[in-house]
């Protein structure tokens, strides 16, 4: 096997992989072998047809396609590693000679690392963290905590905004039902907004047993064209609506359920929690600031299709949750009204956000020489096999070479991070505030004199690479 690179632009690079002629005649009987039981010659038995005599009646290409994917898989890890190439995309593969008796040669298109060049790192300035909990917010967070303790109950009345109607659906259009739009013992929260707009309104009102036909719209953009702005109906058969039992908060629900003895002492340890919560967010709308600016002022030129492979790994991360509750990405699309196009164009901001992030740390990371030693390593999987309950051994015994050592990458972007936390300065978020907002603090300033009014703060949160590892 001979491998060759050639490097393009765009950080972009061609790997032209050429295999003997020896080795595709070997691949070509490999194929033979995986189909033979499925051809058909009269006056053979299935699976006794000479290769040679098939090739003769139906040409070697029959073969090509099978072999072709047979020498790619064998052939080019092998040329990812002679390469020596950072690759950070999936190839893009070019079939340039298939011909039995002739070498096989293929290309493989591929996106390479990008350089980055790197601006002003330390003593980046980052908004001061406000970690005040209000009274409204503790309280919000209890009535939370009881929604979330509540039983639930089988109602026997109608259904409401905020019961859970488990359902048979199917979709019909002009009376005829169409591909996806059926789903089985559904549990679908009513008022939750994740069906088409006016689905779950339609239901509410209605008794467990009863059937009912919900006439919807598609939107205009939906992405099947034969469905788009048609009208549907679906029926639906309500098996169950289920209500929740809310328990009453007073000292003996909190003795009975926590490690407090009164209603204060919970409130206490809720704000405490809030505060404690407010400060770690704040530390990572921190970090998501700080690392932002970084990037802002660094320079690198990252290929599209590194972008279009971060896109399509949010996807799939997506989807495998989406499947986790018990709904495939095809009915997501069809019930938002998406397509994968727009929920590619929705993604792609936040994927360029996180390849951006990752590349600025890991180029402080290397900058700065910061390494993860095995010893961080082994601290690491001992804060694992706390969290997961797992004996350290045991843990210990499941994580290979390859995982300790993108383990050992994650901790030194790690270090990366806290080398830019320690170096932040603060500054206070300007207040903006109107007239009757002056008037308002004025005279909550004139009742509390003994106490400052602090705007509140407001963040937005995004993703780095270590809140992805948390």
């Amino acid at each position: 096997m001979n491998v060759q690179v050639e490097n393009l632009e765009k950080n972009m690079a061609k790997i032209t992989v050429t295999v003997d002629a020896a080795e595709l005649d070997k691949a070509i009987t490999k194929a033979y072998n995986k189909q033979k039981n499925s051809i058909s010659v009269p006056g053979f038995r299935k699976g006794k047809v000479p290769q040679n005599m098939v090739e003769k009646m139906y040409g070697a290409e029959i073969f090509y396609e099978d072999a072709a994917n047979i020498i790619m898989q064998e052939t080019y890890p092998q040329a990812y590693d002679e390469s020596k190439l950072d690759i950070v995309s999936q190839p893009q593969i070019d079939i340039t000679q298939l011909e039995k008796g002739k070498d096989f040669v293929y290309t493989a298109t591929v996106a390479l690392k990008p350089e980055v060049k790197l601006g002003k790192y330390k003593g980046v300035s980052v908004t001061k963290i406000d970690s005040k909990v209000t009274a409204t917010e503790v309280n919000n967070t209890i009535k939370a905590e009881l929604e979330r303790a509540a039983r639930t109950v089988t109602k026997t009345g109608k259904a409401a905004k905020g019961d859970t109607a488990v359902i048979d659906f199917e979709g019909f259009i002009d009376g005829v039902a169409f591909e996806g739009g059926k789903g089985e013992n559904y549990d679908l929260e009513l008022g939750s907004g994740s069906f088409i707009p006016g689905f779950e309104d339609q239901l509410i009102g209605h008794k467990a047993g009863e059937d009912v036909d919900v006439e919807v719209t598609f939107p205009e953009s939906y992405q099947a064209e034969d469905l788009a702005g048609k009208p549907a109906v679906f029926k639906c058969h309500i098996h169950e609506v289920k209500g929740k039992d809310i328990p009453k908060l007073d000292d003996e629900y909190v003795a009975d359920t926590t490690e407090f003895e009164t209603v204060e002492e919970y409130k206490a340890s809720v704000k405490e929690r809030l505060e404690n919560n407010k400060k770690a967010e704040g530390r990572r709308a921190q970090e998501d600031e700080a690392i932002a600016k970084i990037v802002e002022d660094s320079e690198m030129e990252i290929p599209d299709a590194m972008l279009d492979y971060q896109v399509e790994n949010m996807i799939n991360d997506f989807a495998n949750n989406m499947a986790q509750q018990g709904l495939s990405i095809q009915q997501y699309m069809q019930f938002t009204g998406m397509t994968m196009d727009s929920f590619r164009e929705q993604v792609r901001p936040d994927a360029l956000a996180r390849t951006q992030s990752s590349l600025v740390l890991e180029a402080i990371a290397k900058a700065e020489k910061i390494e993860a030693s095995d010893a961080d390593v082994d601290a690491k999987l001992e804060d694992m096999s706390k969290q997961y309950g797992m004996e350290l051994e045991q843990l210990k015994t499941l994580v290979g070479d390859s995982e300790k050592e993108s383990m050992k990458k994650d901790i030194a972007i790690e270090k990366a991070i806290e080398l830019i936390m320690d170096n932040v300065k603060e500054a206070a978020k300007k207040k903006t505030t109107t007239k009757k907002a002056d008037a308002e603090e004025s005279e909550a300033e004139e009742k509390k004199p003994a106490k400052k009014t602090t705007a509140k703060k407001t963040t937005t949160k995004k993703t780095t690479k270590k809140a992805d590892a948390e």
